[in-house]
């Protein structure tokens, strides 16, 4: 095969392998609607406690957001989430983060990695193991990192990504900052957009 050939052919596959890698949902009739409750769980945390969507709700709302440990995409905004939450935590927002990875198709999102990862990252919030997908699939999730934004009653104020890209000196929209501030000042039906679309690895659910 002629080099160029060659040449082009790899980038094809390369380029349909990220492209397939990343593209956004393009859909929102999967996940939960802005507006509907949210559905309720118990989960073990890295702690080996349970934690209930009730027990680990903020006064001003609630954040849960599913990621895991080895999606690149995931990786890149741990940093971020963590200072949304050092942030908004304290103003009444909790956050809770949801691992609903199957570690017998992803070894290194298990739970004492998961641990590892808490640890490291300094996390201040609760990290839940959700092995079997079942609370990503009563809320629609679909990538990592994907958010739903909560109120104190529980309804949904906002779904999707956390800003518009994964490099952080290059975001210009901080959608899920911008819905936490609206919340907090007591402004939620403002927040604008409501529903983006979540980019990331897939979650690999159980088969």
């Amino acid at each position: 095969m002629p080099i160029r050939r060659q040449n082009v052919l790899i980038f094809s596959v390369l380029a349909f392998t990220f492209a397939t890698f990343v593209a956004p949902r393009t859909s929102f009739a999967e996940a939960l609607a802005v507006g509907a409750a949210a559905p309720a769980f118990e989960l073990k945390n890295i702690n080996d406690a349970m934690v209930s969507l009730e027990s680990g709700k903020g006064s001003i709302g609630t954040l849960v957001v599913f990621t895991c440990n080895h999606c690149p995409f995931a990786i890149a905004y741990e940093d971020r989430i963590v200072a949304l939450a050092n942030e908004f935590q304290p103003k009444g927002v909790n956050f809770i983060a949801i691992n609903s990875n199957d570690p017998l198709i992803k070894p290194e999102d298990g739970f004492e990695a998961m641990k590892k990862r808490a640890a490291d990252k300094a996390f201040t919030f609760p990290y839940l193991v959700n092995e079997d997908g079942s609370v990503a699939k009563a809320y629609g999730a679909a990538r990592t990192p994907e958010a739903f934004l909560l109120d104190a009653d529980g309804k949904i104020v906002y779904h999707g990504r956390i800003d518009d890209n994964t490099e952080a000196p290059k975001v210009t929209v901080h959608d899920l900052k911008n819905a936490m501030t609206k919340l907090v000042a007591g402004e939620a039906a403002a927040i604008d957009p409501k529903s983006t679309a979540a980019f990331g690895c897939t979650i690999k659910f159980r088969k």
